[in-house]
């Protein structure tokens, strides 16, 4: 599936080729801090992804399995983009799913690192909700 995205502020924009079944959830600790939320959505692509304007900053991390993760995003409004392997595989990027324009036709397939997942994710359908703010 072609998908096309950008941060929030629109200094990166981006293409890329997805298996819309590579859809997945991470509850890791460090994805936990990096998005200051409970858990990552992230769709690995077929090859690297193809920056349309701007370029993004990178941070790289070796995470609990020994690897270093590269995480990429906008250096003006912060917007997480992409993550990247030391490998540079074909299976070796990630775009995260808010910063995809055709996000509400991807739904995550797994989750990994569930025995970090805050103990309440399974439970919001009982919360009080309105449908803007």
């Amino acid at each position: 599936m072609h998908v096309d995205g950008q941060c929030h502020c629109g200094s990166v924009t981006y293409q890329a080729e997805i298996d819309p079944e590579r859809v997945s959830i991470c509850h890791c600790t460090d994805c936990q801090a990096l998005t200051g939320s409970p858990y990552r959505v992230t769709v690995i692509c077929a090859a690297e992804v193809r920056m349309t304007a701007g370029a993004p900053k990178v941070y790289g991390k070796r995470g609990d399995n020994g690897r270093i993760r590269f995480q990429h995003f906008c250096g003006d409004c912060g917007s997480p983009l992409f993550t990247s392997g030391e490998d540079g595989g074909p299976d070796d990027w990630g775009i995260r799913w808010g910063s995809i324009r055709q996000r509400g036709e991807l739904t995550p397939r797994s989750q990994l690192w569930y025995r970090s997942a805050a103990p309440w994710v399974n439970d919001l359908r009982g919360l009080p909700a309105r449908p803007t703010d």
